[in-house]
Order: C-alpha cells, then sequence, then structure tokens
C-alpha cells in the first residue's frame, strides 16, 4: 500500500466511525532519535490518527521559539534526514498509523528529490509537507514524490485567494493543512476565527480532507476547531512537554495524546465533517 493509499485509507475509516483526526507533530532527534521511537510509539497508543515529523532545520522560519529550539537541540546531536529515515524504518514495525515528514525545501534538496522520496517510501513514510515550498514551484517534487506514492500535502493560509487554493487543491494529496492563523507555529492566537471560512473554500475545490493546525495546544481549542474541518494538528503544546520534561516525557505525552484524542471524539461523534 502507498503513502496516498494509506492516508486516504485512515480518513475514510474515520469518517465511517464519524470521528475527526488527530495528527500529532514532533521533532525528530529531539532530544535524540531514540526518544524520537519512544514517543511515535506512546502517541500511537494513546489515539493520535497521524503523526507529522519534523527533520530540523537552522532556520525554521514558518515556526516558533519552541520548535525553533527543539530543531538547534535535535541538530545538536547530529539529527540529519538519513538517520531520521533509518529510525523510522524500524519504528514503522511496530507502528501501523501513517507518518508524515514536516521539511523545508532545502534539506530534500541536499539529499536529492528522488533519491529522498524512493527512500522515504521505502522506509515507511506516507508524506511530506514542506511549508516554505510555494505551491507554483512544487511541481518537480510533486511528480517524483507521486511515482514513489508519496502524498505532498501543501498548506492554505487565511490569506490564500481563490485562485492560490484551487493550485493548492489540484496539487494535493492525501490531505490539505488549512494554517489557522497568519504567523508562526506556537503562537497564542484565537485560532477559530477564519478557520470556518477558509475550509469552506478549499472544500469547494475538492474533496480532500481539510485539517488545521498552528496554535492549537488543548482539547478545548481542538474542539473548537474541529467542527470546521475534518482534523487537528497539535505540535507545539507535545514539543514543550519533551523540552521541560526531557526523559520523563513520554508520559505526559501520551497523556496529553489521549486527552485530545478522546476530546474530539466525545465531543464531535455525530457531528457533520
Amino acid at each position: 500500500m502507498t503513502g496516498i493509499e494509506h492516508l486516504y485509507q485512515t480518513f475514510t475509516m474515520l469518517k465511517k466511525r464519524q470521528e475527526k483526526a488527530l495528527i500529532t507533530y514532533l521533532v525528530a532527534g529531539d532530544p535524540d532519535l531514540k526518544a524520537t521511537a519512544r514517543h511515535i510509539e506512546v502517541m500511537a497508543q494513546a489515539g493520535a490518527d497521524v503523526i507529522e515529523l519534523g527533520i530540523p532545520f537552522s532556520d525554521p522560519s514558518a515556526d516558533g521559539p519552541v520548535i525553533q529550539r527543539a530543531s538547534a537541540r535535535a541538530l545538536s546531536k547530529g539529527t540529519h534526514s538519513a538517520n531520521i529515515l533509518q529510525m523510522v524504518s524500524e519504528v514503522r514495525q511496530r507502528v501501523t498509523i501513517p507518518l508524515i515528514f514536516m521539511s523545508y525545501y532545502n534539506p530534500i534538496l541536499q539529499y536529492g528529490l528522488t533519491q529522498f522520496c524512493q527512500d522515504a517510501a521505502q522506509a515507511g513514510v506516507d508524506g511530506v509537507i514542506i511549508p516554505d515550498l510555494p505551491v507554483e514551484e512544487a511541481g518537480p517534487l510533486a511528480t517524483v514524490a507521486l511515482s514513489k506514492g508519496l502524498a505532498v500535502i501543501p498548506l492554505a493560509a487565511p490569506t490564500s485567494t481563490r485562485q492560490r487554493l484551487a493550485k493548492i487543491a489540484a496539487l494535493a494529496q492525501g490531505f490539505i493543512y488549512c494554517v489557522t492563523v497568519t504567523g508562526i507555529t506556537g503562537t497564542k492566537q484565537v485560532v477559530t476565527g477564519e478557520i470556518n471560512g477558509l475550509t469552506r473554500q478549499i472544500k469547494e475545490f475538492t474533496e480532500l480532507p481539510v485539517v488545521a493546525g498552528f496554535g492549537i495546544a488543548t482539547p478545548e481549542q481542538a474542539i473548537a476547531v474541529a467542527q470546521h474541518c475534518d482534523g487537528v494538528v497539535v505540535g507545539s503544546a507535545l514539543v514543550r512537554l519533551i523540552e521541560e520534561l526531557g526523559e520523563n516525557s513520554p508520559q505526559a505525552v501520551a497523556d496529553l495524546t489521549r486527552q485530545l484524542k478522546e476530546a474530539l471524539t466525545m465531543e464531535y461523534i455525530g457531528a457533520p465533517g
């Protein structure tokens, strides 16, 4: 089964169960790759439906201070695309939910587009999100990724025009990542303000699931945003737990993941998507 098929199967199953997807995020290699593997496992066990793995980069322009610090810690431990792929291939033997890379474009270019997509698919990665790759320039990567069965998951922002949303929808595989706020990750803003209108516009152009992220940290926020989309992404809140608790963080990460998924399931089972 390809990554695109895996994501389709996952969201189809959630829709049949009338559930909203919980997508969790980690920076790979923070505090080290062994810990990342453990966090992936506990998130999956606690109810995460999809897990995003951030490939650390020295200039994470879309990320706030929490994820910036995590990237710096991971890079200081020698984390890079090749050893992340090795870790994923090992953890894939124990974790069956979709795993997605979130990476800036530079590390992928350095690795080589074809080689990266080939190795990612072989390791069991299902898709890629690249926050600094404009849809107008995503053609070369999308072509290679599609040939390997990897989903290219674009971001749509509140500032996107209808013309741009149409281009984003045409490129997308797996799902579309809707940015809830104009800014960086982890910001303390009201995240529901424009999300309803944006997701409605996106759904005019595609039947793919639409998920929302940036600024969602609590079960209450997840519930509020999930009214308007097919799933939510929670990142900085989890990365902050890892920063604060270090080797003692897996239980806290599992607890927050479970709370988020239980809140979404209890509140929205039976709600329209």
